[in-house]
């Protein structure tokens, strides 16, 4: 399964949050259940509606933070501690 968000506006995703999800025995009842696996996602619409449209509104780069580290690189400022990413991936502090 693919979740694509560059098409998705919050009210959509919203609406879509708010939709009456479909249980294991609902389906059953239904008949829409024929031996397949199924999953119950369940969320707080609210607070995911909310985070939805704080990301989409989001600009899709710091241009600050960018034009910084250019900055920084270019006149060979930018230096990197090795040992301190590698702790980082293994979550251990340097």
């Amino acid at each position: 399964m693919r979740i694509d968000l560059s098409n998705t506006t919050a009210s959509q995703l919203s609406s879509e949050l708010n939709a009456k999800p479909v249980t294991a025995q609902s389906a059953t009842q239904s008949g829409g259940v024929n031996g397949e696996d199924h999953a119950t996602l369940t969320s707080d619409s609210t607070s995911v509606g909310s985070l939805v449209s704080t990301a989409l509104s989001s600009p899709e780069m710091r241009q600050g933070k960018v034009d910084s580290l250019r900055q920084a690189i270019s006149s060979g400022q930018y230096a990197i501690d090795p040992a301190s990413i590698a702790a980082s991936m293994v979550g251990k502090s340097a």
